[in-house]
């Protein structure tokens, strides 16, 4: 004969009371979740660009590419000198009646008024064995750049580059320009200059440096020679 057990149906199934939070989990908030959108990297967060500040340049970029002063755009528009200069310094969130009286007296599109408030995201892809050949010549023969990529609207220029010495490379120690160069190496075996120092690099090493000072490979120990070399410079204004 089956045991019945001795406590009541509706005390067995009581539920478990819900277990309290603990107070040492952090709070979700958005200043988390930006930390955990970052990279291991240092460099500074972007800060978001805000609706008004995006018209605010764009009215005075093109108010200024018209040879228009801020009052001479306030007449024109009918708008105030006072409120012109809040807007052009992001300073208030103009109304659309507003932005349309400044892009009729600019001459311009309603739309072009926020078209420097568009996410553009500059991005590169160059697929295996497809990149730019830029193959040196006389005393740097044998030199052979791959370039893997291209940054078109920063103000700072990178150059990553897939770098081949083949058999009969000259060993060369006097490439100099402006900037930081990274170099990172897949295959092979030199002895690298940088200044006055000789650094001798293996597969997985890498070296950093200041490329205004005279620097390139002075012997080449064991072929193929395979490396990544990432220059960095500012862009020069045109």
């Amino acid at each position: 004969m089956a045991q019945i057990s001795k406590f009541p149906v509706a005390q067995a199934a009581r539920k478990k009371p819900a277990r309290k939070a603990d107070a040492a989990e952090p709070e979700v908030t958005a200043a988390n979740q930006a930390v955990d959108l970052a990279t291991g990297s240092s460099a500074p967060q972007e800060s978001a660009k805000s609706l008004e500040k995006a018209i605010g340049s764009q009215v005075r970029m093109l108010r200024r590419a018209q040879d228009l002063s801020a009052a001479e755009l306030g007449s024109a528009s009918g708008v105030s000198l006072g409120m012109i200069s809040k807007i052009e310094n992001g300073q208030i969130s103009p109304s659309l009646s507003t932005i349309n009286a400044i892009a009729s007296a600019l001459n311009v599109p309603f739309t072009a008024l926020f078209s420097s408030f568009e996410e553009k995201r500059d991005c590169s892809h160059v697929k295996s064995g497809q990149g730019l050949i830029i193959e040196r010549r006389g005393t740097k023969v044998g030199h052979i750049y791959e370039l893997l990529g291209a940054a078109l609207g920063s103000d700072i220029v990178v150059e990553p580059y897939l770098i081949d010495l083949t058999e009969d490379a000259v060993p060369y120690a006097s490439f100099r320009h402006a900037g930081i160069e990274f170099i990172h190496m897949l295959n092979g075996e030199i002895i690298y200059r940088h200044a006055n120092h000789d650094y001798h690099l293996l597969p997985g090493d890498s070296l950093m440096f200041d490329s205004a000072g005279l620097h390139g490979p002075v012997q080449i120990i064991q072929s193929p020679i395979k490396y990544i070399a990432v220059i960095i410079y500012p862009r020069q204004s045109t």
